[in-house]
């Protein structure tokens, strides 16, 4: 039912050593058993290098176990979903309307931070359909005819699963146009005097894309979503009921101190959630009697280095270079990346969203500037002439 695509070639490949940056479980080999594609996924992967992999809300990271249990941990009707209340609540509503006119689902854009549930919803929207769906992401489709292959074979009503969406090219932007509107693609054959336009009819499909930055969706394409979703982060209570409800698939006992000690500590991110309780675990059967205890728990965290707010050792060094090298701010980005030794963007996109909605720092027209939690978290003392105009 379920089908991955990868880049090699643009066809189907339904075998699970694809490229790991192509929603792969093996990152050494590819569909024909040669070296893994190196289509882009090692720059990804570079960009997390310096994060606490406990604290990474990616999937890059997981492996070929790792990825086979989340997908275990992963709930598959709306029924078991936890959280994000409203988002769902409507999404009921759409898929039974359909189902009731025996019509495909509306196109779906699903947008938010990474690890909140995206690719969830969308197996789970194909599950309470009833349809298959195919699964690839926006960099794996290069040239139209990745995108044809797919389409021709699409049954009536099924879901494509484009994660990443916003990194499509933009041939294949323009050729998915047609395809959402009227259901029909045009492709070319042959080429020079002898090429010709042929013109084909698909099945009525459901289309749901993914993306961490809905901002850099070109206008006509996010116009031709009918339905338009935004994911939110977690509160610890939300997390505490996920966690409890890992751990009973898990098959390990949870007290509910422990939980909520895991939840608070997630970064408002199921995916962390998950990925904490796992690391804890192992430290549970390993130093402990199986279960998790608060004291078990707290040891884990601590030997995991994730501090009681959820934040890893990059974020610190942020803090503190913000307060300490650049007097609390205002300061650039390009500055503060020099000065903990990372990469601008990954400052921008991984560690900033999470510092600025906890309320850690700010990003005002002049810069960074760091906050008053931050400097109560840090245990630092504000200087009088710190943050005002004329230093």
């Amino acid at each position: 039912m379920y089908e991955q695509i990868n880049d090699c070639g643009g066809h189907f490949c339904t075998t699970p050593a694809i490229c790991p940056h192509h929603l792969s479980v093996d990152p050494t080999i590819n569909h024909n058993g040669t070296d893994a594609c190196q289509t882009g996924w090692s720059v990804n992967i570079e960009k997390y290098r310096y994060m606490n992999e406990n604290l990474d809300p990616t999937a890059d990271r997981l492996t070929k176990e790792e990825r086979i249990l989340e997908q275990t941990l992963r709930p598959g009707s709306f029924s078991s979903f936890t959280g994000q209340f409203k988002v769902v609540e409507n999404l009921k509503v759409f898929v039974g309307a359909a189902l009731k006119r025996n019509e495909a689902l509306d196109h779906v854009l699903l947008h938010g931070p990474p690890g909140l549930g995206k690719t969830t919803l969308a197996y789970i929207i194909a599950n309470e359909m009833g349809v298959g769906i195919k699964v690839t992401s926006g960099p794996v489709l290069d040239k139209p005819g990745d995108l044809a292959g797919l389409l021709t074979n699409m049954q009536d009503r099924d879901v494509l699963f484009i994660d990443e969406i916003h990194r499509l090219s933009p041939v294949v932007e323009e050729y998915l146009y047609s395809a959402m509107e009227d259901f029909r693609i045009d492709i070319m054959i042959e080429t020079g005097p002898n090429a010709r336009s042929v013109q084909l009819s698909l099945h009525p499909f459901t289309l749901i894309g993914a993306t961490t930055r809905s901002g850099l969706l070109t206008s006509p394409l996010r116009a031709r979503f009918g339905i338009n979703a935004r994911l939110n982060y977690y509160d610890a209570k939300l997390l505490h009921l996920i966690i409890k409800r890992s751990a009973g698939i898990l098959k390990v006992r949870i007290s509910d101190e422990a939980a909520h000690e895991i939840s608070r500590r997630s970064r408002g991110t199921p995916r962390i959630a998950n990925a904490l309780l796992r690391r804890v675990r192992d430290f549970a059967q390993i130093k402990g009697s199986g279960d998790i205890d608060l004291d078990i728990a707290l040891y884990g965290l601590s030997a995991l280095n994730v501090d009681q707010y959820g934040l890893d050792e990059m974020d610190n060094k942020i803090l503190s270079a913000i307060i300490d090298k650049f007097r609390g701010g205002p300061v650039g980005l390009t500055n503060v990346a020099t000065s903990v030794g990372e990469d601008p963007g990954t400052i921008e996109e991984v560690y900033e969203p999470y510092l600025i909605q906890e309320g850690y720092i700010m990003r005002t027209p002049r810069g960074r500037e760091a906050t008053e939690i931050a400097y109560k978290h840090l245990g630092k003392l504000k200087s009088p002439g710190q943050n005002t105009l004329f230093d």
